[in-house]
């Protein structure tokens, strides 16, 4: 189990410093199959979760919401028949964020 499964996201704001390339790749080194993409100037961090149907899609889809608002940090969710693709970026900061990393490993704990 990563570390980052186990750490709280911490109250971000427009003033918090962007992860550096540094950070990102050790960070991203913790995780699975995540891939930073760039999306309108704004870096994040992207997954697909595949699934059997659309019911295991929206429950994990719900479970993933479940544990955005006990950590006060939330994501992109795409729910689709047999997938769901997650994106996590720090809004107030338009970029990376720790904290999109921590809640990148609680979501492939939830899968």
């Amino acid at each position: 189990m990563s570390d980052l499964t186990q750490a709280k996201c911490i109250p971000c704001h427009g003033a918090a410093a962007a992860a550096t390339s540094d950070e990102i790749a050790e960070l991203k080194s913790q995780l699975s199959d995540w891939n930073v993409i760039e999306y309108e100037g704004e870096l994040r961090l992207e997954k697909v979760y595949k699934f059997p149907d659309f019911k295991s899609a929206i429950a994990f889809t719900n479970a993933v919401g479940e544990e955005a608002e006990k950590e006060g940090h939330h994501p992109a969710l795409l729910t689709q028949w047999g997938k769901v693709t997650v994106t996590w970026w720090t809004h107030a900061i338009n970029g990376l964020h720790k904290n999109d990393f921590i809640m990148a490993a609680k979501t492939d704990a939830i899968k």
